[in-house]
Parts: C-alpha cells; sequence; structure tokens
C-alpha cells in the first residue's frame, strides 16, 4: 500500500494509504499526490527506498510543484527555508535531543 495525500491550492487536506488504480478511480485524482511515509529530508531511510518529494505529507503541508515538495507549515518567525531539505531550519544549531525552541529568546532551551 502506498500513502497519498490530498492537495487543494497546494495544502494537503488529508493523507490516506491506498494503491494508485483506486486513486486513478476517483474523479479529482489529479488532487492526490503520492508520498513515501519514509521520507525525510530527501532521504528515503528504508534500504533501497527511494526518496519521494523530500517529507512524508501532514495534514496543512504546502505542496510545491516546482519543488515537487512536501513542505511543513513554517513553525517560527526566525526560521529559514532551506531549499535542499524542503524543511525549516532554527538561527541556531539545535544541541541535542532534548531541546525545544524558544522563539522569545531565539535560543534552545534544554527540557527535563
Amino acid at each position: 500500500m502506498s500513502h497519498f495525500a490530498e492537495v487543494i491550492d497546494n495544502i494537503v487536506i488529508r493523507v490516506i494509504v491506498a494503491e494508485q488504480p483506486f486513486i486513478d478511480t476517483l474523479e479529482n485524482s489529479e488532487q492526490w499526490i503520492q508520498t513515501s511515509y519514509n521520507t525525510y529530508h530527501g532521504v528515503n531511510n528504508r534500504e533501497g527506498g527511494t526518496a519521494l518529494r523530500y517529507n512524508y505529507a501532514g495534514i496543512g503541508y504546502t505542496y510545491d510543484e516546482d519543488l515537487d515538495a512536501f513542505i511543513a507549515p513554517k513553525p517560527y518567525a526566525s526560521w529559514t527555508f532551506d531549499e535542499s531539505i524542503c524543511d525549516w531550519i532554527a538561527p541556531v544549531s539545535r544541541p541535542g535531543d532534548n531541546y525545544i525552541w524558544n522563539e522569545d529568546d531565539q535560543e534552545w532551551t534544554e527540557t527535563i
């Protein structure tokens, strides 16, 4: 089974699991774009897998036709878009896994 995102006006409104022949029977089949659950930042994490549209689609994501990529909503005003991975990056590198971004202070805060 594959994953498909329904895209209206370049915004993902839902993601389903289906086979391509089913999608082809839908009246609005052109609105459905295949996405890969295993793709993140343009890399497929399954051995032998093929990266598909940079990131797995999520509700509220944008589909950029020119980049052929699913892009998450911008999380913070200070973050910038990195086209090489089709994702938003913080102005300061994250120091580890147990940190969350503090937009007011423009820094990563350690969580307990």
